[in-house]
């Protein structure tokens, strides 16, 4: 797996996980959500460095210019519903691309005390030779995004396929890196320390879909 870590590249994107991180700040659910799409945003952007580019010929009112444009058909793939935000924040810069939406959730045995995954819901276009960017805010055991892959890949296979997180856990890291592809991308605005017993990201910031939605019922 080629991994894309920002965690220790100073820039303004610190200052937007910063907020993300704040317990008094979350509080503001369309603060949540505008950190989450601004981070989204920057990431996009050096995404787009990585893609495949074409010479086009524009004519501007004075003469005719060249100038490098994507190539690709690129497709963002959601997690719902944590992924929401960050979905728009991608399609604030790559605003051609086709969208498609997946539900994750895990579920926990009492019995065995383990998490399970469950993906409920799919809407997706044809992926054959397009550029995939699934996008998840937080990139916890890794188990939701492996299945969430696998079930994409039913909707055709990919050029190329991109994951987009923003907080990430090295353990989760670790098992895409053995379960995914070796040529998939892994875009993380920040690498947190560990998971815990639960399986919550430490220190993380709590959970994403609940601080940008509102808490769901059980």
């Amino acid at each position: 797996m080629i991994l894309h870590d920002f965690t220790n590249e100073n820039s303004i994107l610190n200052h937007f996980i910063a907020e993300l991180r704040d317990k008094d700040i979350q509080k503001d659910s369309e603060r949540f959500r505008k950190n989450i799409e601004r981070i989204n945003q920057i990431l996009s952007y050096e995404l787009s460095k990585h893609l495949n580019y074409r010479t086009k010929k524009i004519t501007t009112p004075l003469a005719d210019t060249k100038i490098e444009i994507i190539e690709d058909s690129v497709v963002i793939c959601s997690v719902l519903r944590a992924g929401l935000a960050a979905h728009n924040g991608l399609l604030h810069y790559f605003d051609k691309a086709e969208s498609a939406f997946i539900s994750a959730y895990r579920t926990f045995d009492k019995e065995t005390e383990s998490f399970d995954v469950e993906v409920e819901y799919l809407s997706s276009p044809d992926l054959k030779n397009k550029i995939l960017i699934i996008v998840d805010p937080m990139l916890a055991t890794g188990t939701s995004l492996k299945n969430v892959y696998d079930v994409l890949c039913t909707k055709g296979c990919a050029k190329e396929t991109h994951l987009v997180c923003t907080i990430a856990a090295p353990e989760g890291i670790d098992f895409l890196d053995e379960n995914l592809p070796k040529n998939t991308h892994l875009w993380i605005a920040q690498i947190d320390d560990f998971l815990n017993e639960k399986g919550y990201i430490i220190p993380g910031l709590g959970d994403a879909g609940d601080l940008a939605y509102g808490k769901k019922m059980d």
